[in-house]
């Protein structure tokens, strides 16, 4: 009784999930019913001059414009218009089951090796290398692959969004066909409820048919996500062959113009009269025929003949990458022997290291990304400390697999500071949106800087001195581009606000003294104190009336409401 009873206990644990698959199952059937009767509901000589065009299966779907995943679902097959193109058309042009077409010769109606519009992309055949490759499994096959390099190169990310690159001779060859469709079967009722013209895009029918495994294999949604899946497929030098005698015959000249893959080309002829046409599929025709006899071959089966030039497939390729990540916060330097960024002369390294690399590279391994952009609010010589409350700062990490949580932003933060060497030291580190660059742009136009600068004169400071740099308040300064750096910069002039200063006196010694001023933003402050052989004025030099010199000098404040 007791193990009767356990069996009936995992039969009704089991129910569920039975029901479950027989409702899966039975959406299924249905779905695969529905597919099917849409297609039996296309007209059949239309179908018939797709497949003998060398147009794939998934194309003639999609160039129908039939709505849902009918490009897709696991169930379609290739073959499944081969399967029903035996069968006799009915007065209103659509398939018949049960009957065989006796007359039909079915030779030029396969699946074609090529697909003459796609190229092989929704056969999911592709030439890398030289080498074809065709997927069993189609779709899955892909995804897997996908899939595997997203888990290979350790992304994390709650959605992802695919991007696809087409060669420009697929889009061609489709107006080719989809102009050829609608002239001939214009007048029918099918093509007046939509025109060929309007039918599925190729890179919505590539996405659609992958978008579901990947959200499967992968665990997380399709969507406008970090995480950037493109797929790029290229011509092949060999897709389209490289002469058109078999139909023009051999007066034809080529002289190529483009790349190697031969996407654009110019024929000349040898003789006047001859006439060029643009064929739309990447190249120009040549012929001596007769115009009125060359429009109506165009008209009626030429483009199916150009179409059935298709040799190889599309090259292809994939990678994925994600959205940058943006890091704030400020930095203090204590060196005087560091620069802000990597500072080289004739290959030579200036300075023992610098700011951006001692920053960036250790947020760069912590988020595992290929390479980081580093941005300051303004910067200061190597021979400058910055104390205080710090410098703001933003590092752009791009395509970073590890996006980190505040603890590990603290700890970022803490390997950074115990630094043994103690150069460089930063606070306030945070995850920041793109916008933070608005922000330290709009913050650098409008911010005050406070400096403290170890001054010389040359003669002894005086009360008096004291006083009259003491009572300056928003004084107007003009400089001129700074000697030191009139090899890089512009030569122009720029007014600056000096909006006040202070002097603290140094015990023992009376020319030399302590300057404390507080400045508009990108105030040359040695320049102000020296003068620059006049360049800047007024300076500390003009204003006492003696010679004045900077010996050292440190920012203690950049007033930002950043970070």
């Amino acid at each position: 009784m007791a193990g009767e009873a356990a069996v009936d206990v995992e039969q009704q644990e089991a129910a569920p999930v039975i029901a479950s698959a027989s409702a899966s199952a039975s959406d299924g059937d249905a779905d695969s019913q529905a597919f099917r009767e849409a297609v039996r509901s296309l007209p059949s000589d239309a179908v018939k001059d797709l497949l003998s065009a060398g147009v794939c299966s998934r194309c003639i779907i999609r160039l129908f414009g039939i709505p849902g995943p009918v490009c897709s679902c696991p169930w379609f097959s290739p073959s499944i218009f081969t399967e029903l193109i035996e069968m006799p058309a009915n007065s209103d042009g659509n398939f018949i089951d049960g009957q065989t077409s006796e007359s039909e010769h079915l030779t030029n109606l396969a699946e074609p090796v090529v697909c003459s519009v796609c190229l092989g992309i929704l056969q999911f055949y592709h030439d890398n290398d030289g080498q074809l490759s065709l997927s069993k499994d189609g779709m899955n096959d892909l995804a897997a692959s996908i899939a595997e390099l997203v888990k290979q190169e350790g992304h994390q990310t709650d959605s992802f969004s695919l991007e696809v690159s087409i060669p420009s001779i697929t889009l061609d060859n489709e107006r080719i066909i989809t102009s050829y469709m609608d002239r001939k079967y214009g007048s029918q009722l099918f093509s007046q409820e939509r025109p060929f013209s309007e039918c599925i895009c190729l890179k919505n029918a590539l996405k659609s048919s992958i978008t579901a495994p990947l959200e499967m294999l992968l665990g997380v949604k399709y969507g406008q996500g970090p995480l950037h899946i493109r797929l790029t497929y290229s011509e092949s030098s060999k897709t389209i062959e490289k002469s058109v005698e078999r139909e023009f015959g051999s007066t034809s000249k080529r002289r190529k113009t483009g790349d190697e893959n031969g996407l654009e080309t110019v024929e000349e002829s040898a003789n006047s009269g001859i006439q060029c046409n643009t064929t739309g599929v990447g190249h120009t025709v040549v012929s001596n025929a007769p115009p009125n006899e060359l429009q109506h071959h165009q008209s009626s089966d030429l483009s199916k003949l150009l179409l059935e030039k298709v040799r190889r497939p599309c090259s292809f390729s994939f990678h994925c990458n994600r959205d940058p990540i943006y890091f704030g916060g400020r930095y203090l330097k204590y060196s005087r022997n560091v620069s802000q960024t990597c500072w080289m002369i004739d290959e030579e390294r200036m300075g023992e290291a610098s700011v951006e690399e001692i920053i960036s590279s250790c947020i760069l391994l912590m988020c595992r990304g290929d390479k980081y952009k580093f941005h300051a609010a303004g910067r200061e010589d190597i021979d400058v400390r910055m104390l205080g409350s710090g410098r703001p700062f933003l590092v752009e990490i791009q395509n970073p697999r590890h996006v980190p949580s505040d603890i590990f932003l603290n700890d970022i933060e803490e390997k950074i500071n115990s630094s043994r060497d103690k150069l460089v030291r930063i606070k306030n580190l945070k995850l920041v949106g793109s916008q933070g660059w608005t922000l330290m742009r709009e913050g650098e136009a409008e911010k005050q800087k406070q400096y403290a600068a170890l001054v010389w004169i040359s003669r002894p400071l005086e009360d008096p001195d004291v006083l009259s740099l003491s009572s300056v308040r928003d004084m107007c300064v003009l400089q001129r581009t700074p000697i030191r750096v009139l090899h890089r910069r512009s030569p122009l002039d720029r007014e600056k606000i000096i909006h006040w200063m202070k002097i603290e006196r140094i015990a023992g010694t009376s020319q030399y003294f302590i300057l404390h001023l507080c400045t508009q933003a990108g105030t040359y402050i040695k320049e102000f104190v020296h003068g620059d052989l006049g360049r800047t004025h007024p300076s500390v030099g003009s204003i006492l009336g003696c010679r004045a010199e900077i010996l050292q000098l440190d920012v203690t404040d950049v007033k930002m409401d950043v970070f």
